[in-house]
């Protein structure tokens, strides 16, 4: 019998499992697909021997995140970081560019660099801080309160219509708001622009990194960490009920909210059943996977050489393109977030091709093939990408729903992200991993610090469950 029973292989259960089987307790993780990993799957989505991410691919959060810092992720697999983190093309073929050395990429943003270094600098400087502060339960005092002052400044500033008082060219606010845009949701807003401020300042201070052979690499090196540690990771177990669990005495849950409703049913309290049932999820992604017979032909010097290219146009026309699917409309050019592992990552595709990893936001719940708006966006910015083109695979919307639970709608983050989501991540309370059932924690992306390849939200329901059922500190997570 396990001390611990843990639902859900995704990072952040994985996370959960990890910790808790470092202080020495039995952990058993039930997962209903066939592999472990969630959000961390790589496939021959297509073609043998073409490795695609099914969902996360650059992992910018992945050695800011405590949890990962400490488990000494950059030890246990191979990240290659590329000096150019990202990049937004312009018509003309000009191009953003954000390098690691924010001087660098100040000096290229005309006469907009130094503004642009005075907005982030401070940040850079701090962001461990920044990290901290981002990271956590916003209902707490943070480590570091003049990190969490500067960004909070910065992010009102550029989460409203101030936000492009700061510029006086078209380079520098295109290059934040492809990185904001990351966050689903209108703009300019509050949560997205804290989401790119966020992205932006760990470009800077330390790169964005991409796992060798994919991300399928991390869950790889969690499950065996826990099975190194005494634990069991079972797949093809799906769960439907709390009470199909083994008496542990810890209980944790790596599932948004409808489904803690329907496994937990008539168990939880009625106040907070409708706390979990009024939750708010956001509008989701068509994700357009390609297999290539040559690299992108970037019209712009320099874009090749980015890991992560936000592709869109200017600030005025990404922020249109997010206006309207958060009016419910399907964009006639969208925002393109694309990631190209195989320029930096060989064992991604055979020799002489490549895969490319793209997806646009559109309304939840869409079924709407957007291969056609995606491969325009492209061709727009690098002509000739139609000739390249070797095979086209698409997940709408509902096909993402449909392969992960917790992405209500095609909600990757697992709920919508906006001031009052950042608060109330499922409720509204300085420890909202605990749930009203005795030893029953939630550790999902619905809970705080929200989406992203962080860990975070299962290190600390795990934190909590130690501490209250079993009286044990966090262990050491490191090799």
């Amino acid at each position: 019998m396990p001390d611990v029973a843990v639902v859900g292989s995704g990072p952040n259960g994985l996370a959960a499992a990890v910790t808790m089987a470092r202080a020495g307790l039995k952990v058993h993780v039930f997962e209903a697909a066939a592999s472990p990993g969630g959000g961390l799957r790589t496939s021959e989505l297509m073609r043998p021997g073409h490795l695609h991410d099914i969902c996360s691919a650059v992992q910018p959060m992945a050695l800011a995140s405590p949890f990962f810092h400490a488990f000494e992720l950059s030890r246990r697999i191979d990240l290659i970081t590329p000096e150019l983190s990202f990049g937004s093309p312009l018509d003309g073929g000009r191009a953003a560019l954000a390098y690691r050395s924010l001087d660098r990429t100040a000096a290229g943003l005309g006469r907009d660099g130094p503004a642009y270094r005075r907005l982030m600098a401070p940040l850079v400087r701090r962001a461990t801080g920044v990290a901290d502060f981002t990271l956590n339960q916003l209902l707490r005092i943070p480590r570091d309160p003049l990190a969490a002052v500067l960004f909070g400044l910065r992010a009102l500033e550029q989460g409203s219509p101030a936000w492009n008082a700061r510029f006086r060219e078209d380079l520098a606010p295109a290059l934040l708001t492809g990185v904001a845009a990351h966050s689903v949701g209108g703009l300019p807003s509050l949560a997205p622009a804290g989401a790119g401020l966020m992205l932006g300042t760990l470009a800077h201070a330390q790169g964005w990194p991409i796992p060798v052979g994919g991300s399928a690499s991390i869950a790889r090196a969690m499950v065996r960490d826990i099975e190194a540690h005494g634990g069991t990771v079972e797949t093809g177990r799906r769960i439907d009920s709390l009470a199909e669990l083994p008496a542990a005495k810890a209980t944790l849950l790596d599932i948004a909210p409808p489904a803690l409703l329907r496994l937990a049913g008539d168990r939880l309290p009625a106040g907070y059943r409708r706390s979990l049932a009024s939750f708010r999820f956001g509008n989701a992604a068509c994700k357009v996977d390609f297999i290539l017979s040559g690299p992108v032909p970037w019209e712009a010097a320099g874009l090749a050489d980015a890991g992560t290219v936000h592709v869109g146009g200017t600030r005025a026309e990404m922020a249109h393109a997010e206006n309207q699917v958060a009016a419910g409309k399907h964009p006639e050019r969208p925002y393109v977030l694309v990631s190209q592992p195989s320029r930096f990552d060989d064992s991604r595709a055979p020799a002489g091709r490549h895969i490319l990893w793209t997806y646009c936001h559109v309304p939840a719940g869409s079924t709407v093939d957007m291969a056609e708006a995606v491969t325009a966006q492209l061709e727009r910015f690098a002509p000739g990408f139609r000739d390249i083109v070797m095979q086209v695979h698409v997940t709408t919307a509902a096909g993402l729903a449909e392969y992960n639970q917790n992405y209500v709608g095609g909600d990757f983050a697992a709920g919508l992200m906006d001031l009052r989501g950042l608060v109330q991540r499922p409720v509204i309370s300085p420890v909202p991993w605990r749930t009203p059932l005795a030893g029953v924690y939630l550790c999902s992306s619905s809970t705080p610090p929200g989406p992203g390849v962080t860990g975070m939200p299962g290190f600390h329901a795990a934190k909590y469950a130690l501490k209250d059922i079993f009286g044990l500190p966090l262990p050491p997570l490191g090799l």
